[in-house]
């Protein structure tokens, strides 16, 4: 029973990196006014863990963000523009 246990444990690890996807997110941001604006944004969601690519257009006050959705999720990325006084709303989501 012990090493049923073990195993189904060994398992359950080994496969959880295989489920994770890369997913990315369209935010619109309509705050973003100025030209610092952009700056603070990428800096607020380059701090949310599983980020790793985004890209801002500042004409059209929108942010795609590419991430590890195993780590973090839309919400948290609305979260953290609006912590630094950026809300913005989910456009796109793709996975």
């Amino acid at each position: 029973m012990k090493r049923i246990l073990t195993a189904g444990i060994a398992m359950a690890l080994l496969t959880t990196p295989l489920l994770a996807a890369t997913s990315t997110t369209t935010l619109k941001v309509p705050g973003m006014v100025c030209a610092a604006c952009p700056i603070t944004v990428r800096k607020a969601l380059q701090r949310v863990q599983g980020v790793s690519k985004i890209d801002v257009n500042f004409p059209q006050k929108e942010v795609v963000v590419t991430f590890d959705d195993a780590k973090t999720n839309d919400a948290a990325l609305v979260k953290a523009t609006a912590n630094v006084g950026f809300p913005s709303q989910v456009v796109k989501s793709a996975k």
